[in-house]
């Protein structure tokens, strides 16, 4: 008997008579709008409910409670894993609202937006939302996975500048969290990803920046020794106002991508820095001279424009991840990044990227959180399209890389990336004692096991 066949389905299409928001059964119309951005994810649930209102999580919530099943959410789907046909699948990309206070200098973001949404909002008023590297990640996914940023190194992981959440528990219960008000679960939330609850609303202060010195410096493939052994010298003396990363790509021929760039081994420095822009400019000068850019992005740009740093895919695509925290980059690791991924190397990846971290990251902030790899030096991150004739090669070569590098690896990993539902990747996403208390508040706050799917710590699966 099959997972789907062992779900009662007289349970299950019980559900619209319990929930006063828009429901898909399978095979129903809209039941389709649950695939994710990462088509390469098997999300099959046994229903998808579409909520436009946190009182439509906790129907959901409390239905599955009395009947024995799980539930997880979606926004995006940026970073999916599998959903089964035991669990309900929450919708919550409909929940986009924004609101910016000018005074506090904060936004109230809903469950459902994206970094556009506040980036919109915010940045006319000369105010900057701390974002990733892609403006159409979701908010919520994002600081729940605490968010490391193209500006970490200036400002530290996004999570730290939350104010509030409203969260639903296991329960179907309602909280509004702040660090005087359920400050565990205040605690747990900034990187504990799902395991504390469905994040319906959050609070974010908003920094005054309205402008930076960035871009990326794109260079043949040709040129990969010389320009990362340069990065590699040059990023390691940086101010934490200058924030970079240095890139292997192998961009397909496809709408958007500049003609420079395709259907070829290009090397992208990425470049984001705040304060004296002049100052910036020198401090890039190093990189500029390392060999012959074939295109150069890098001056000041206004926030709004921060995606265009890494000018992240926007459609829908198949995707794997891997990525390993380093805590140096010598001279060796820089020979075996040459190997795998630069000219000759065969490889199939699509982006093969080495990001500076320290700087404001590394420090503690006000209120402590979940999150647990402030010491990391360097992220390596590894994507590949698992599509056509090359797809088994991309787990592979991956896969292959990770381990080259463990000699120099913290162990860990960020909660954001190369997503995977199981223990052996929570135990590289959180040290034994964070995982422990994580635990602890998930009984305390889920007794029935709501929410035991997907990215979250449990004592049992």
């Amino acid at each position: 008997m099959t997972l789907a066949e062992s779900v009662d389905r007289s349970v299950v299409s019980a559900l619209p008579d319990h929930v006063s928001a828009l429901v898909a059964l399978r095979g129903e119309p809209g039941y389709e709008r649950c695939t994710p951005w990462n088509v390469a994810v098997p999300v099959q649930p046994a229903a998808v409910v579409f909520a436009t209102s946190p009182h439509h999580v906790a129907e959901a919530v409390r239905f599955a409670a009395a009947h024995g099943l799980r539930v997880t959410v979606q926004a995006t789907g940026h970073g999916a894993i599998p959903v089964a046909a035991d669990t309900i699948l929450v919708q919550t990309s409909a929940m986009t609202d924004c609101v910016v206070d000018l005074p506090t200098r904060t936004a109230r973001v809903g469950a459902g937006a994206r970094w556009q949404h506040v980036l919109d909002a915010a940045a006319p008023h000369g105010l900057a939302p701390l974002c990733g590297s892609s403006p159409s990640v979701g908010v919520v996914g994002f600081l729940t996975g605490a968010g490391v940023g193209p500006l970490v190194r200036s400002v530290g992981v996004s999570s730290d500048y939350v104010r509030a959440f409203d969260v639903v528990t296991g329960a179907g219960e309602l909280l509004h969290v702040t660090p005087e008000d359920h400050a565990e679960l205040f605690w747990g939330l900034r990187g504990g990803k799902a395991t504390l609850g469905i994040v319906t609303g959050v609070e974010i202060d908003l920094l005054p920046i309205s402008e930076f010195y960035g871009g990326a410096l794109y260079f043949d493939g040709a040129d990969a020794a010389a320009v990362l052994g340069g990065w590699q010298q040059w990023s390691a003396g940086l101010p934490e106002n200058i924030n970079t990363s240095i890139a292997f790509q192998q961009l397909p021929p496809l709408p958007g991508v500049p003609e420079e760039l395709a259907g070829r081994l290009t090397v992208a420095v990425r470049y984001t820095a705040l304060d004296d822009f002049a100052e910036a400019a020198a401090m890039l000068a190093p990189m500029r001279e390392a060999a012959t850019p074939v295109l150069d992005t890098v001056g000041v740009l206004p926030y709004a424009a921060i995606g265009a740093v890494h000018a992240d895919p926007v459609d829908p695509m198949p995707t794997y991840e891997e990525q390993v925290l380093l805590r140096e980059l010598g001279s060796a690791a820089v020979d075996i990044l040459l190997t795998a991924a630069g000219p000759g190397s065969a490889s199939v990846q699509t982006i093969v990227e080495v990001r500076l971290l320290g700087g404001a990251m590394a420090r503690q902030a006000p209120h402590p959180s979940a999150f647990c790899h402030r010491q990391a030096a360097y992220a390596v991150t590894i994507i590949g399209v698992p599509v056509g004739p090359a797809a088994e090669l991309v787990p592979a070569q991956a896969g292959a890389l990770a381990r080259a590098l463990q000699p120099w690896s913290t162990g860990g990993l960020l909660p954001n990336f190369a997503p995977a539902a199981n223990a052996e990747r929570m135990a590289r996403v959180y040290d034994e004692d964070t995982r422990h208390w994580l635990a602890v508040l998930a009984d305390r706050y889920d007794p029935a096991g709501v929410f035991k799917t997907g990215l979250v710590v449990r004592f049992s699966a």
